[in-house]
């Protein structure tokens, strides 16, 4: 993945980051393996939220999903700066983030017991990401934009669940997940929308 097509992280220049990337690398982990583990932490997340949506299993799917953005975010890392990148690695770059992002907005859906906002979300963080594919296709440079890409729709997602917590212990509800799914859903067909509006801006500039 080029430089461009890279997300803009501020944490990919911190030196933990370097480091645990270098370390990973020396061991000759490939980024695709990375790539997959994520999208193991993403079924744990998922599965605690459908089978375990209590303060602990809340807690846990909460680390699940920033281990799976830790993922992410390494398996470019060593890819690029690791020098180990492959022929597929694109495509491990982009379809895991799908499944990841359906298993856990589909899976918060159902635990609040609103499933089809579950689904709703992610149907909407697909075309979002899809947008920002496809504007890289036609040879424009990736729109990461937001306010909802995926790294705040994780944040969302990982503040509701521990907001979830407070919540079950005074109230017994887990009404703050519903809230950052809420969220979410809105701020993603915004991102969506802002997206396809700047491309066909860039394309009309263009012809």
């Amino acid at each position: 993945m080029h430089g461009m097509d890279r997300r803009p992280l501020r944490t990919r220049s911190a030196r933990w980051a370097a480091l645990v990337a270098a370390w990973i690398a020396k061991r000759g982990i490939t980024p695709n393996t990375i790539s997959m583990v994520g999208v193991g932490f993403a079924g744990g997340a998922a599965a605690l939220l459908l089978w375990q949506p209590t303060a602990w299993g809340l807690l846990a799917a909460a680390c699940c999903v920033q281990l799976r953005l830790l993922c992410n975010m390494l398996d470019g890392m060593v890819a690029i700066e690791g020098g180990l990148k492959s022929a597929s690695g694109d495509l491990f770059n982009e379809f895991p983030d799908r499944v990841e992002d359906s298993l856990i907005l589909v899976a918060a859906g159902y635990a609040v017991g609103l499933e089809w906002l579950g689904w709703a979300c992610a149907l909407l963080a697909a075309i979002t990401a899809h947008a920002r594919a496809y504007g890289g296709a036609l040879g424009q440079a990736q729109d990461f934009r937001g306010p909802m890409a995926k790294p705040h729709r994780m944040f969302a997602v990982t503040v509701g669940c521990l907001a979830a917590i407070v919540e079950l212990h005074w109230h017994g509800t887990i009404l703050s997940l519903e809230i950052a799914l809420w969220l979410v859903c809105v701020g993603a067909a915004i991102t969506w929308i802002r997206r396809l509006q700047a491309m066909a801006a860039r394309l009309k500039q263009e012809n």
